[in-house]
């Protein structure tokens, strides 16, 4: 009896582990994402595409609504998968898919935005770099580098941690900017507490580094500081 008893119990729990696939083919969010298009995908249902079944007791949609509501919203998680998805007990393999298709996910949408003919005011180029950013967990000082029509040339990490003169070294700004042939360059730099406010530190580096570039005829277009929610600009501050 005690063996039937825990077998009854295995079952229930395996039921529960594949019971999307005792539904109606076209509820199934991989069939509905083949038919239907992804715009017919909840976001619960969209992660559990990308997870690809669920675990012991849990089904892959259960799973993408635990993951959403542990994040707070669908941004959060983009924010920081890794935080989240280990909560919900989720494998190396698991973890590593999800995070892999937030990257491309990232990575597209910096293309398209680089894709643009030109960075022409400081909300296009706070899109550009929020979408490289806003996600990061920790602090980087990036440069993105513009020809002389302000179009993209290169987006860069140059330095991690704290943004201030110790950390962002003016020589190697300088070099990075003539190893890119830039006629002008955007700072950015991520706040990963969410709040994008610059600070006393982030207007002295900015000015020392506009100092060392006009040495070499490279124009500060702007500094911008980018939040969870925002992306605040100097130049519009008046910071510059």
């Amino acid at each position: 009896m005690y063996g039937n008893c825990c077998l009854d119990r295995i079952r229930i729990m395996d039921a529960g582990d594949m019971s999307i696939r005792t539904w109606p083919e076209g509820e199934r969010p991989r069939e509905k994402l083949l038919t239907r298009g992804s715009t017919s995908l909840s976001d619960a249902e969209l992660l559990a595409v990308l997870l690809g079944s669920g675990v012991r007791g849990k089904d892959a949609i259960a799973l993408g609504r635990e993951l959403l509501m542990r994040a707070g919203s669908l941004g959060a998680l983009l924010g920081r998968p890794d935080q989240d998805i280990r909560a919900v007990g989720l494998g190396p393999a698991k973890r590593a898919r999800i995070a892999a298709a937030l990257e491309l996910a990232r990575r597209s949408l910096a293309e398209q935005l680089a894709e643009r003919p030109a960075l022409g005011n400081p909300r296009e180029s706070g899109d550009y770099l929020s979408s490289r950013l806003r996600h990061l967990p920790y602090e980087v000082f990036a440069c993105l580098y513009l020809d002389n029509r302000h179009r993209v040339l290169a987006f860069e990490e140059l330095f991690r941690g704290t943004v201030d003169g110790a950390n962002v070294h003016p020589r190697e700004v300088v070099r990075a900017c003539l190893r890119h042939n830039a006629a002008a360059v955007i700072f950015a730099h991520n706040h990963p507490s969410g709040v994008a406010e610059p600070s006393p530190a982030d207007q002295a580096i900015t000015r020392e580094l506009g100092q060392a570039l006009r040495l070499v005829g490279v124009r500060v277009l702007d500094h911008l500081v980018i939040g969870q929610a925002e992306a605040v600009s100097m130049a519009e501050r008046g910071m510059l």
